[in-house]
């Protein structure tokens, strides 16, 4: 294990509580070079500590992915499966619509690179797949309904009202459209 100097520390702490700021400002394509200015450092310290964009966005979501990975882990056992799973929803659809830049950080870039993962999609994944399977036993949820395609359906939610005049509460209204669709009241 490397133990990181104490510099470099204080720059990767400054670099993304700038990266936080800048990207809540301007989404994903916040300026790297200004977030390197706005921290102090060199624009090859940021991408020494964030290989690229990607990276940058994984750790500015960060502490919002394993919120949600906690709230679906608490919620996989609940009595009532499709009230908890559209409960997770309901909040990984208002994290992505309020957080600007998140949808982006949650996008399958569809690339064909096998060694390629999505940190933040793959983490929501593996904590919210068994909320889903116990949506599917429970009847709740078509079978052939997988967590990337619930994921997939929240990004684009999120990017489809990023610039509505209230995003989260658009966002919210398409959700409810998609859940009809998804899993339709009985």
């Amino acid at each position: 294990m490397t133990v990181q100097r104490a510099d470099a520390r204080r720059n990767y702490a400054r670099i993304l509580a700038v990266a936080e700021e800048e990207v809540a400002a301007h989404g994903a394509d916040a300026s790297l070079e200004r977030i390197a200015r706005v921290a102090g450092v060199g624009s090859a310290t940021v991408r020494r500590h964030f290989p690229g964009r990607r990276a940058l966005l994984q750790a500015v979501f960060s502490e919002r992915i394993e919120a949600l990975c906690a709230r679906a882990e608490e919620s996989a056992g609940a009595a009532d499966a499709r009230a908890a799973l559209l409960d997770w929803l309901g909040a990984l659809t208002a994290y992505a619509a309020s957080a600007r830049g998140m949808a982006d950080a949650l996008i399958q870039d569809g690339t064909d690179d096998p060694d390629h993962v999505n940190v933040c999609s793959a983490r929501l994944t593996g904590a919210a797949d068994p909320l889903l399977r116990h949506a599917v036993r429970a009847g709740a949820v078509a079978p052939g309904v997988t967590i990337a395609d619930l994921i997939t359906l929240v990004t684009g939610i999120a990017l489809a009202t990023e610039h509505h005049p209230d995003p989260a509460a658009e966002a919210h209204r398409l959700l409810g459209l998609t859940v009809e669709g998804v899993s339709p009241r009985r």
